[in-house]
C-alpha cells in the first residue's frame, strides 16, 4: 500500500517530519554553538564571552536554515526580513530561558541548575517554537 492509500501514514510521516525537524534543526544549533564557541576559545585565543556572542549569532542562522527547510518546509526564498522576525524570537526564547533559570534557583536555592536548565529550556522551546509557527513561518501545522 502506497503513503498515499493511506492519508494517515501521510499524516504521521508529515509530523514526524515536522517534528523531528524541530528537533534536528535545535540539536545542530547548540552543538554548533558550543564547537564554534569552543574552537574561537582554544584554537583561536578569543576571550569566551566574545566567543560566545559570535558563536550564538552564527548558530542562530543555523537554526534559521535548518527550520525553514526541516521543521517548517518554506519554499520562498530566504528573506531578511524573515531572519530578523526568527532572531527576535530566537533572542526573546533565549532571555526567557535565562529568566526561568535563574528565577527557579533563586526562589528554590537548593535546586540543582541541571534541573532548572531542563525545565526552562522545555519552557522556552515551547515559547520558540509558537514565535517561529505563528510569527516567523506562518503556516498551517501538519495534520496530526
Amino acid at each position: 500500500m502506497a503513503e498515499s492509500d493511506n492519508p494517515g501514514a501521510a499524516s504521521r510521516t508529515r509530523s514526524f517530519r515536522h517534528w523531528g525537524g524541530f528537533l534536528a534543526s535545535g540539536g545542530t544549533a547548540a552543538v554548533a554553538d558550543a564547537a564554534i564557541t569552543l574552537a574561537l576559545v582554544h584554537l583561536v585565543g578569543f576571550d569566551p564571552f566574545t566567543s560566545r556572542l559570535i558563536a550564538i549569532l552564527i548558530a542562530m542562522v543555523v537554526a534559521w536554515l535548518m527550520h525553514r527547510r526541516l521543521t517548517f518546509a518554506v519554499t520562498a526564498a530566504p528573506s531578511l526580513r524573515e531572519f530578523l522576525r526568527f532572531a527576535a524570537v530566537a533572542w526573546s526564547a533565549n532571555a526567557l530561558n535565562y529568566a526561568i533559570y535563574a528565577g527557579i534557583l533563586l526562589v528554590l536555592p537548593g535546586s540543582l541548575p541541571l534541573v532548572a536548565i531542563v525545565i526552562a529550556t522545555g519552557i522556552a522551546s515551547v515559547f520558540s517554537y509558537v514565535g517561529f509557527r505563528f510569527g516567523v513561518f506562518r503556516q498551517p501545522p501538519p495534520v496530526a
